[in-house]
């Protein structure tokens, strides 16, 4: 089945599910910070479940603050980006949880809260694959320091408006843990 995703392009989206299905083997769940209404992650979950093997089957894991984006700090700010306020792109988690049951797909594990709230223990043991939508600096900042321990070797971080100029604080942050001493992890980057 193909999925409508209104916030991911199309070659993106293909980019996405590209990479993903590198990740099938790699020992690990699947990992998805900034999910907005579910529409990467319907995707992830599909090709979870045409992909499983009983024995290995991997799980989704979705985060997101369900409040909409932060406020932006000064690493934000961009002519460009105007549109992109604080609380905007706001959906509930209940309704996230909807499509996935009218979709006929598990519902993943979905954990609510900024991701400067969550700990280590809001995560899976092992990362395989995590797609980082967080559209802002200290979003990207802190899903980076948070999955990178966490993945398996041969695992893919996808960070999404890497290359948008109307976001420029995911690339600040992408580039600060690239020149981490202290960054952990093997993780190949893709950046979208």
């Amino acid at each position: 089945m193909v999925w409508k995703n209104d916030q991911v392009s199309e070659g993106e989206t293909l980019r996405i599910i590209e990479t993903a299905k590198k990740c099938l083997r790699v020992p690990g769940d699947y990992v998805e910070f900034g999910c907005y209404k579910g529409d990467t992650s319907l995707i992830l979950a599909e090709l979870l479940v045409d992909n499983s093997v009983e024995k290995s089957a991997k799980k989704l894991w979705i985060y997101d603050s369900f409040e909409g984006l932060p406020e932006k700090r000064k690493e934000d700010e961009s002519v460009l980006g105007e549109n992109f306020k604080g609380g905007e792109l706001y959906v509930t988690k209940r309704e996230v949880k909807e499509r996935f049951l009218r979709a006929g797909l598990p519902v993943p594990v979905i954990k609510k809260g900024w991701f400067s709230e969550l700990t280590e223990e809001d995560l899976p043991e092992k990362i395989a694959f995590a797609f980082l939508d967080g559209d802002f600096y200290e979003s990207i900042r802190d899903s980076l320091r948070l999955v990178a321990p966490r993945m398996a070797e041969g695992g893919i971080v996808v960070v999404h408006d890497y290359t948008n100029p109307a976001l420029p604080g995911v690339k600040r942050a992408v580039e600060e843990y690239r020149n981490s001493a202290n960054k952990g992890g093997s993780a190949e980057l893709v950046l979208l």
